[in-house]
């Protein structure tokens, strides 16, 4: 990808003096060429920064949330969900009807709008590229395809489309690549624009699967086959409303609005009695989408200068403002005063997320699934002090989190309790001593119940925020005799290295992508491994309760298996549940319309970039 120029200097200078004082200053140039400089209108630019860097734009390919975020305003789905609505409401995107669905939610038949183009690039040889029916098949083969090492590939081992599997293992035992012209049943496009996908058993929340742009969007084969299974990580190619135009890694991202991108108009349902849904609806309806010219993305690991970048004008945006500047920018959840004079406008919500420690349960240290390995785990759980956790270095800004299932996401109750919740020292000695984790020598740390030396290697990152956890951390293991280290590296080698089961554990933060409070359990099913179950936890009986749940409707006997898995998770302690995040988002006067998406990553193209009112 060409490493365009985000037009040096000129996105400073207009925000400093204007389109008046630009004029002023090209004084010296013919007056045609003021003329024009006049007359033209500055690009609608929203910039804002992540706090960690991207892994790469190739759907198959990623998991973290920040290059979902940019995969998401590329490619589409074949559904997505309304901008407004609370609770989330499926709308469609590129299908041209909802599924015709079988009786047993085994067959769902979908129509592909005709008229839907892909972006310009080479790979396509100078012709207009049609959006088909046989681009989904595609996108989702890329997935079971061995050579991509898919960390969403538990998705669709999940979701079991007849055939695919077996596909995936026939190559994987003949050691041949993947055959890409094989008819597979369960994904079969009938004719140009009609798509037949058929499950192994009833999955009755299909398609919130299919409105997955970010990892399920169409695409193109002649573009993978163009650019090659590396050089495609940088080289994406939607029928989205945005188009890649800078990369550098770990640094900058633009995207620009994509010229080719069909008429989409605003348009949503909000609930009649949300005010602020149908302010937006009043304001934007009908408009064109996207409402902005360019994005500028950039990676600001650490919260400080993130959070300041935001206050000197170098973002508009700011999204998640880091926790321990939360309670500056909204003090008793209303916007700061001198932020109010600016007319920004502050955003508070309990996100779909949860922050948890992972235990590697193939480490000899702190796997496995013996009593005494249980024990370990359960007493560190218990010795971790959630309560200042969320109090001093989270500033208040979170609630303790019960379990993996997330606020927001369908059978999470907020009532439920659970030794996750729990802070308790005195037992976590008590279960260590029980078991052999007790200090013979006499040197103030507990050894294994072998005699070994105990060490626990936690990974993190290296930034103000995650120090001021981990500090906290060992205090609370030191606290009970346990000795802990921390190796710090930045997140995306952290997630390839959990995928690859080579950490022992990691305190990491993950959010929802649909409302089927079910994909939260997901990071215990043991086809996951590799992907959401960074844990590598298996457990027989919590992969048949999981199974049972995907093939129910939602209902009393669903939400009891609900409750069966959690207590599972519970007693084997994978994981630790530390706390769902309150999350705070600031705008810029200039930056209007923004509404923060539940659990979806698509919203760039329902903000405007306006002129900022006269400070107050």
């Amino acid at each position: 990808m060409t490493d365009l120029p985000p037009h040096p200097g000129r996105r400073q200078w207009l925000q400093t003096t204007g389109l008046a004082g630009a004029a002023a200053l090209l004084g010296s140039q013919s007056a045609a060429a003021g003329t024009a400089t006049a007359s033209a209108a500055p690009p609608k630019v929203l910039r804002y920064a992540f706090k960690a860097a991207e892994t790469g734009f190739d759907p198959a390919k990623i998991q973290d949330l920040y290059s979902r975020i940019l995969t998401a305003h590329i490619f589409e789905g074949l559904y997505t969900y309304d901008h407004l609505a609370r609770p989330a409401k499926v709308r469609l995107l590129t299908a041209a009807a909802l599924p015709e669905i079988s009786p047993d939610f085994r067959v769902y038949v979908i129509k592909v709008q005709p008229g839907i183009y892909f972006m310009s690039d080479p790979a396509f040889q100078g012709r207009r590229r049609e959006l088909v029916a046989e681009d989904y098949v595609y996108a989702i083969k890329r997935f079971a395809d061995p050579a991509n090492k898919s960390p969403a590939w538990g998705d669709l081992e999940e979701a079991n489309f007849v055939g695919l599997a077996a596909l995936r293992e026939e190559c994987l035992q003949k050691r041949q690549p993947f055959d890409y012209d094989r008819v597979v049943p369960g994904l079969r496009a009938l004719d140009r624009y009609t798509l037949r996908l058929e499950v192994a058993a009833g999955r009755p929340r299909l398609i919130e699967l299919l409105t997955g742009s970010d990892l399920f969007g169409a695409v193109a084969r002649e573009v993978v086959e163009f650019y090659g299974p590396e050089e495609i990580m940088g080289h994406p190619v939607g029928t989205g409303p945005f188009k890649l135009v800078q990369w550098r890694r770990s640094s900058l991202i633009a995207l620009e609005r994509n010229p080719e991108y069909r008429e989409r108009l605003y348009d949503a349902e909000p609930a009649a009695d949300d005010a602020e849904g149908q302010a937006l609806l009043a304001r934007f309806k009908g408009r064109r989408l996207p409402m902005i010219d360019r994005v500028e993305v950039s990676i600001i690991e650490e919260s400080q200068p993130r959070w300041l970048s935001f206050l000197n004008g170098q973002q508009n945006f700011i999204e998640r403002v880091p926790e321990e500047f939360a309670t500056l920018a909204m003090p008793n959840g209303r916007l700061a005063p001198n932020l109010a004079h600016q007319h920004m406008q502050g955003y508070r919500s309990l996100a779909p997320d949860i922050g948890y420690t992972l235990y590697n349960m193939e480490d000899p240290v702190v796997g496995g699934y013996t009593p005494e390995k249980i024990a370990l785990r359960r007493a560190m759980n218990l010795g971790m002090d959630i309560p200042r956790e969320i109090a001093l270095v989270r500033q208040g800004q979170g609630i303790p989190a019960q379990s993996l299932i997330v606020p927001n996401t369908s059978g999470y109750d907020p009532n439920f309790r659970s030794e996750m919740g729990q802070y308790d020292p005195a037992r976590a000695k008590a279960l260590l001593d029980i078991y052999g984790y007790v200090d013979r020598n006499g040197d103030g740390w507990r050894e294994q119940p072998d005699g070994s030396p105990l060490l626990i290697r936690r990974a993190s990152q290296p930034d103000q925020f995650y120090r001021s956890l981990d500090e906290l951390w060992q205090r609370n293991m030191q606290a009970i005799g346990i000795r802990g280290v921390i190796e710090p590296a930045k997140w995306p080698e952290n997630l390839k290295a959990a995928q690859a089961g080579s950490l022992m554990s990691w305190f990491v933060n993950s959010s929802a992508s649909q409302y089927d409070g079910q994909s939260g359990l997901g990071m215990m099913f043991s086809p996951k491994i590799g992907g959401d179950n960074m844990a590598r936890f298996k457990n027989a009986e919590f992969d048949a309760l999981y199974l049972k749940m995907q093939a129910m409707p939602d209902g009393p006997e669903r939400w009891a298996l609900f409750r069966q898995a959690q207590r599972i998770g519970i007693v084997y302690a994978p994981y630790k549940c530390h706390v769902h995040r309150y999350v705070t988002d600031v705008a810029a006067a200039e930056v209007q319309g923004y509404r923060r998406p539940p659990f979806w990553n698509e919203w760039w193209q329902y903000v405007d970039i306006g002129p900022a009112p006269a400070r107050a």
